[in-house]
């Protein structure tokens, strides 16, 4: 299985501090120059690979980390996406209307053709997600959502790997609603920082 995270900013570069903690290759891809961000990502660590955005569209899991509004661009950039698992990490302001009534996610698939996508990660704050999350004997919770039941046991799989404890909330209209950032009124439980302890 290989990965690939789009999206360079705060939230990518997180996500690859936790690729690198735990020395999994993951490759890195912006519209920009790989040589660009080549340094930061040389200082995050080893396994941590730039590449243009066709280089890293090849990975078989590719974690969106852009602005909400730049994934048409990346959809794009591929003429099908069958055969990938797309993980959601973005979160949208946009009110539901100019979505065609959709949650974020549901508004996400679209552009992705042939793709399966899982919620993921969207919760936790950049600031979060850049640290270790084993801490006391628990793993930081992240939660995913997804209308391709087989799609979520790879992603957890990764999760785990990632140190984190996954938790299937099922369906995107069920449990990714609750995850979904609506304007700026975010879910007041869903997006506190929990732990799950090891039994």
């Amino acid at each position: 299985m290989t990965y690939a995270v789009i999206g360079f900013g705060s939230i990518g570069q997180a996500l690859a501090k936790a690729f690198a903690r735990n020395g999994i290759e993951v490759s890195v891809a912006t519209t920009r120059d790989p040589a660009s961000f080549a340094a930061e990502a040389a200082a995050i660590g080893p396994t941590i690979i730039p590449k243009t955005l066709a280089e890293a569209l090849k990975a078989d899991t590719i974690i969106l980390a852009v602005r909400f509004e730049a994934h048409p661009d990346i959809a794009k950039a591929l003429p099908s996406w069958q055969g990938k698992t797309v993980v959601d990490a973005m979160n949208s302001n946009l009110p539901l209307e100019e979505m065609n009534g959709l949650l974020s996610s549901a508004f996400v698939s679209q552009a992705f053709n042939g793709a399966k996508l899982v919620k993921g990660w969207n919760h936790l704050l950049a600031a979060t997600l850049a640290t270790d999350p084993e801490v006391d004997g628990g793993h930081r919770v992240v939660f995913l959502s997804s209308d391709d039941a087989d799609a979520v046991p790879p992603v957890a799989d990764l999760a785990k790997r990632l140190g984190f404890a996954p938790v299937d909330l099922g369906k995107l209209d069920q449990g990714g609603a609750l995850v979904h950032a609506r304007g700026r009124v975010w879910g007041p439980l869903i997006f506190k920082d929990m732990f799950k302890k090891e039994q």
